[in-house]
């Protein structure tokens, strides 16, 4: 999720704002996955489809990992993951529960991830459980072109929001800003075909090659 940024003149994140509502949220979100998990609900969805798009063995970031559900289940898998989040709650709470991966406290929006030893470029990215749809309003693009930054030449990025909540002309909007290519899109993470009125949206952004751009 995404969490308080530096500067005094920032735009909160809506994430920040629900926690100045609600100290407690981070908490509850927490013991509401760990519950979840405890009486086996399936919360691997978005690691599958990762898992199936990615080559054995792959770097991937969980951009906005939360408490590290998804990013535990592709390191399961043999991925090499680093997980980000600005909820140091929530990172903790990935650290605890899920050892293995590499858990990270930083804001997406100015995410440089060689300044924690994590320089090397990756493989793809996954941005799971309307992490969109918490930053802060006019940084979308700026999220989604941290994210291009990091990525490896033809790497790919999974996508996923409520389209309540992510107005999906404004995500097409600031992707093609980001300077990601939109590859493919779902309703579901289980690739039910995408609708205009679906509630749901799963998008595969691509970054393009120098042949690409050529």
């Amino acid at each position: 999720m995404s969490g308080p940024r530096p500067g005094s003149d920032r735009v909160p994140s809506l994430w920040e704002e629900k926690l100045a509502a609600d100290p407690g949220h981070s908490a509850w979100y927490i013991e509401r996955f760990r519950t979840l998990a405890d009486e086996g609900a399936d919360l691997a969805g978005e690691a599958r489809l990762v898992d199936a798009m990615a080559a054995p063995n792959s770097r991937i970031l969980d951009a906005g990992c939360g408490p590290g559900r998804t990013g535990a289940v592709l390191h399961a898998h043999g991925h090499e993951v680093v997980g980000v989040d600005a909820d140091p709650e929530l990172i903790a709470a990935a650290q605890q529960d899920h050892p293995g991966p590499t858990w990270i406290v930083a804001d997406l929006s100015v995410l440089d991830l060689a300044v924690h030893g994590q320089g090397r470029p990756f493989d793809a990215a996954v941005i799971a459980g309307n992490v969109l749809a918490f930053v802060a309003e006019g940084t979308e693009t700026a999220v989604l072109q941290r994210i291009f930054d990091h990525l490896r030449p033809d790497g790919f990025v999974l996508a996923g929001f409520h389209t309540d909540r992510y107005d999906v002309a404004a995500f097409d909007r600031h992707l093609t800003e980001a300077g990601f290519v939109l590859e493919h899109r779902f309703a579901t993470w289980d690739l039910r075909p995408w609708r205009d009125d679906a509630d749901f949206a799963v998008t595969v952004l691509r970054k393009p090659t120098e042949d690409d751009d050529a």
